[in-house]
């Protein structure tokens, strides 16, 4: 038997080892990475597997809708933040601004799109596809507030939010609807009892923990990371937005209580006069927003808008606030080219100022200034015979969304606090005979305005 060369030996155990390293490896990547969602392949210059991940998954659920017809569009913050700073360059170039994946390999736990629910209705068909796909997914469903009324609260339930999970990241897609305002509102995330809590880092999401109110955006598409989305054309708008987009619903229960205990005026003069004041309110808004002036209800109407989510017909005019640095000098010409002359104006833009126009028949809308301190809030009076002066103190608020009488407009998100501080504990009870100078529980004298300057703080139209 001829004897064995012990270095032929080793260099074949050597290369069978190699090849079986190699298998293993092989078997792992193509195999194993991806039944448990850890996918180890470049894309763009990514810097890790785990960033990969990422844009593997978000690629993923674009096929998935893409199969279904479903037009969504991007609304991450922290992706839109970095794409905001590089929006010419993304604008421009139609396979993206690097070669690097810089947006979507970002390090975080979710991505966020959002959905139009008017575009889609075909759910279950894309559920099963997701499961085909290796996608866990979740649904939110919560009571359908465009259906509650007066008349009824319907507590017919609908979607607002869709969880999709694969590996270690999930997409949040939140469900928009257009609502009689002419604007876009999701809903809360609130899980039901029965539901995963642990699904995702809910906590950690950035749409769901209060409602939320939005203008229509105008959408581009773009190419981010070799991925063709869709984006809000103006993405630093959009942030904006997001950061003041805080929604109240109206309450309707507590109104219909409210009217049980003191039915409702449906008086011809009392219908009469809630619709001058809704048309009234509406060319207001249009007017201020035109200027870029953020405004509020306040006073009665946003006693009405909170007590029986209407306006008070023995209130015979409408009250917004604005805080005095947004001020503006075109205010007065703006309305008086709306076809509402001044009325009075009283105090001055350094102290008390407060505006009045007149509508149609005896319905006038009073704009009030609010001027801000260390620990309170107030706007100013004016006793024009006198000249006395009177300051309205209230606690400090910051400013939500609400839809009135078919209008999206901003109110106190503090509201009890605010209609307290001005009605007292007693809010809930209607007064008819209120005196301005007098009634409210936050009133107190402010002296006198000196004589010398009655012609420009007390000017009566």
């Amino acid at each position: 038997m001829q004897k064995i060369n012990k270095n032929v030996v080793l260099a074949l155990l050597s290369l069978t080892s190699l090849v079986f390293l190699l298998f293993q490896l092989y078997y792992y990547k193509f195999y194993l990475s991806q039944k448990n969602g850890a996918v180890f392949s470049k894309v763009r210059g990514s810097q890790s597997g785990q960033d990969s991940t990422r844009w593997h998954v978000v690629r993923k659920f674009l096929g998935l809708i893409a199969s279904h017809n479903i037009p969504v569009y991007l609304i991450d913050p922290l992706i839109l933040g970095l794409v905001d700073k590089d929006i010419e360059q993304i604008r421009s170039s139609p396979d993206g601004p690097s070669p690097q994946c810089k947006y979507f390999c970002a390090r975080r736990d979710f991505t966020t799109f959002a959905l139009l629910d008017k575009t889609w209705k075909h759910e279950m068909g894309l559920f099963r596809t997701a499961e085909k796909m290796g996608f866990q997914w979740l649904k939110i469903i919560n009571k359908d507030p465009r259906l509650d009324g007066m008349d009824d609260l319907s507590g017919i339930e609908i979607p607002l939010h869709y969880i999709f999970k694969l590996a270690s990241h999930a997409i949040h897609l939140v469900v928009f609807y257009e609502r009689s305002g002419n604007y876009l509102w999701h809903g809360p995330l609130r899980l039901k009892q029965h539901m995963d809590r642990k699904f995702v880092p809910f906590r950690k999401l950035h749409f769901g923990r209060y409602p939320g109110a939005y203008e229509k955006p105008e959408l581009l598409l773009v190419s981010i990371d070799d991925l063709k989305v869709q984006i809000p054309k103006n993405p630093s708008s959009f942030l904006e937005e997001m950061s003041h987009s805080r929604f109240l619903e109206c309450r309707y229960r507590e109104a219909r209580a409210f009217f049980q205990l003191y039915p409702d005026d449906a008086s011809v003069d009392a219908v009469e006069f809630r619709k001058k004041a809704k048309s009234l309110l509406h060319l207001a808004a249009l007017t201020l927003n035109n200027l870029g002036v953020k405004f509020w209800l306040s006073s009665g109407t946003c006693l009405g808008w909170y007590r029986q989510c209407n306006v008070i017909p023995h209130s015979k005019d409408v009250d917004l606030g604005v805080f005095i640095r947004d001020y503006k000098a075109d205010i007065i010409p703006a309305f008086q080219k709306a076809g509402l002359p001044l009325k009075h104006k009283f105090g001055k833009v350094e102290d008390s100022l407060e505006l009045s126009f007149q509508g149609e028949g005896d319905v006038k809308l009073d704009i009030f200034f609010f001027y801000e301190e260390d620990d309170h809030i107030w706007n100013g009076g004016t006793q024009a015979k006198s000249g006395k002066k009177f300051k309205y103190l209230f606690p400090k608020f910051t400013l939500c969304w609400t839809e009135f009488v078919e209008l999206k407009v901003h109110v106190p998100c503090e509201t009890l606090q605010y209609v307290e501080a001005n009605y007292g504990p007693d809010w809930k009870v209607p007064v008819k005979t209120w005196d301005w100078k007098s009634s409210p529980s936050n009133v107190q004298y402010n002296g006198v305005w000196p004589v010398d300057e009655w012609d420009d703080v007390i000017q009566i139209y």
